[in-house]
């Protein structure tokens, strides 16, 4: 199996698992976002960009919905890092984040390091969905 199919293969893969049908455009992102089979971290305007880099044609509000959609389907995570910023996280599980203010970019932060000993009492009524966890850097 060649590159192009192996990556082809992978995306029509990740689709399924969330149950989406592979239209031109869902297939054409999941490529760039799983094709490789490493996780990224992407804005709708960064992944837009990388679309058109590669010669493609898809309306920024396509990304959107169609990163909207990922993550309703369980296959990417959102993480806000302020009110006006939304990062996808092709990583579901629950992990800890580094975002560096100076390059507006966020990575992984190693979950075996970080340590939380304790929540405040929930509120009557609530339960616990997660605990998302943004470490803001900038370079010193």
């Amino acid at each position: 199996m060649d590159i192009s199919t192996e990556k082809t293969t992978r995306a029509t893969q990740w689709l399924s698992k969330g149950g989406l049908r592979p239209t031109r455009q869902r297939a054409l992102l999941a490529d760039l976002l799983v094709g490789d089979g490493k996780n990224r971290h992407v804005t709708a305007e960064s992944l837009y960009a990388l679309t058109m880099e590669q010669g493609e044609k898809v309306a920024l509000a396509t990304v959107y919905n169609t990163l909207r959609a990922f993550c309703d389907a369980g296959l990417m995570r959102e993480i806000t890092v302020d009110g006006t910023k939304s990062y996808f996280d092709t990583r579901t599980d629950d992990h800890p984040h580094f975002f560096w203010e100076d390059a507006l970019h966020l990575t992984d932060a190693p979950a075996d390091e970080l340590e939380i000993a304790r929540l405040p009492k929930l509120p009557e009524g609530a339960e616990l969905a997660s605990v998302d966890v943004v470490i803001r850097l900038r370079k010193s």
